[in-house]
């Protein structure tokens, strides 16, 4: 029983830094990037970026990086994978349901804590 009080605890940490996050994406590139991420896929820097670029972000390659180590660090719902010439990135899968309820839900009238 206190190994669901502990993993409720940490879904709202997650749900909570998520929508903080968001509420500062004043142009949608996060939630677009999200979005990427919830097609189960790994992507590397490069990938990422191409992508954003396509959907008309004016973007640079080092702000890329730095967004996605973001979500990566500060976030906690990415997964990266390190090769020899590209580091991958993905979302965990245990934060897929918290991501998409997060994205579908109208959080610009949100404030964390009263999902």
């Amino acid at each position: 029983m206190s190994g669901d009080l502990m993993t409720d605890n940490a879904e709202d940490g997650v749900r909570t830094r998520l929508v903080k996050y968001l509420l500062k994406d004043k142009i949608g590139i996060r939630k677009c990037l999200l979005n990427l991420f919830l097609e189960a896929k790994s992507y590397n820097t490069c990938e990422i970026y191409n992508y954003l670029k396509k959907r008309g972000f004016d973007v640079n390659y080092k702000g890329v990086s730095a967004m996605v180590g973001q979500m990566h660090s500060r976030l906690g719902i990415l997964s990266i994978y390190l090769s020899k010439e590209h580091n991958f990135y993905s979302l965990k899968e245990k934060h897929g349901d918290i991501v998409k309820m997060v994205l579908n839900s109208n959080f610009s009238n949100m404030r964390p804590g009263t999902y």
